[in-house]
């Protein structure tokens, strides 16, 4: 049997797309005959205490010598030092989800000081593997990464049987995506706010606990434009509550400033919604075929001027709907997902 050793960050649980693919990967490669070894890093990534980042280094040094090493990138780009020491007796993989330094809301010091660190804890290891071809660019020409040593595999989505969708007489938007500053809450509500004297209501799910700064002030600018009783913020559901939410909903909308691919989009188009969103990152990737609308990130004009012509033009979100799902078929599922990962790190030699 082959074997990986995967080194997780956090909480291999959290309720985010990064996580979701670290623990769908790990359960699809022991479908592939590997036997994956967890290895928990501890919290406070991508700003470890030095406490934390020691216990990091520890953990990853008691990884028995020879066989391969798969890093989640949370973790990775902050540890260039152990990449460094870590590739001379292992096979060293890193998985970036999206690069550090294009997270939302840091500072432009923050941002330097993490891309100089990914950057060196990169180059210091054997293959990379990414979840869209706009991160492997990325890589490529801003980390100087050479084009050989990346692969891409992409997330993957579940065969989602669809069923006919009620006509609604107020349009069903959903929202998903936790409640952080790249996901746009506040761009969202700024363009509804445009929009008042339509008829839908927006259903946002997604965890709060992340960034209590960021849902403080969702809530306030709901309160502030007088839209109580049009947005519901949900937070945290059941997987099982997602999928009713999805089958009752007209349209997907999400604001992100950058996705490192876009799970979320992903995972509403398998269930036949039609996207309101940006063109941030990877996004363009995977609303394609005419799946949906896609706006320049933090441009309220223009995402509410989409939600309008959506909202009120019931047969232009039919015609989005029926390319929605056509585009759903091309949709990788986990299976070949897993195996082009599989294959990446049999490539790290």
């Amino acid at each position: 049997m082959k074997r990986v050793a995967f080194a997780i960050p956090g909480d291999l649980e959290s309720p985010t797309g990064g996580y979701g693919y670290d623990r769908r990967m790990i359960a699809e490669l022991r479908r592939l005959d590997w036997q994956v070894d967890v290895i928990a890093l501890g919290d406070g990534f991508p700003r470890p205490t030095d406490a934390q980042r020691a216990h990091a280094l520890g953990v990853l040094d008691d990884v028995p010598d020879g066989g391969p090493i798969l890093i989640d990138g949370l973790a990775f780009g902050v540890l260039p030092e152990a990449a460094s020491s870590l590739r001379i007796q292992h096979r060293l993989i890193a998985l970036v989800h999206h690069p550090l330094a294009l997270e939302t809301g840091i500072s432009q010091n923050e941002a330097t000081s993490l891309r100089a660190s990914e950057r060196t804890a990169l180059q210091s290891s054997w293959h990379v593997v990414v979840t869209s071809a706009t991160t492997r660019r990325i890589l490529i020409d801003d980390y100087e990464i050479a084009a050989s040593k990346i692969s891409i595999a992409r997330p993957g989505t579940e065969r989602v049987l669809v069923e006919p969708r009620a006509r609604n007489d107020i349009v069903q938007l959903i929202s998903v995506g936790s409640i952080v500053p790249r996901k746009g809450y506040d761009v969202l509500i700024a363009a509804l706010a445009q929009l008042k004297g339509l008829a839908w209501h927006l259903s946002i799910v997604g965890d709060p606990a992340f960034s209590p700064d960021t849902t403080t002030a969702l809530h306030a600018g709901i309160v502030r434009n007088a839209m109580t009783d049009k947005v519901s913020v949900l937070g945290r559901v059941s997987g099982a509550h997602l999928s009713a939410l999805y089958a009752s909903s007209d349209v997907f909308v999400l604001a992100s400033h950058f996705e490192g691919y876009g799970m979320a989009y992903a995972e509403a188009i398998a269930h036949g919604l039609p996207v309101v969103g940006t063109a941030g990152g990877a996004i363009p990737e995977v609303v394609t075929g005419g799946a949906g609308l896609l706006v320049t990130p933090g441009d309220v004009a223009a995402l509410a001027a989409a939600l309008r012509t959506t909202i009120e033009d019931a047969d232009q979100r039919r015609r989005l709907t029926e390319a929605a799902r056509l585009t759903a078929s091309n949709l990788p599922t986990w299976q070949e997902s897993a195996r082009t990962l599989s294959n990446a790190i049999e490539a790290a030699r």
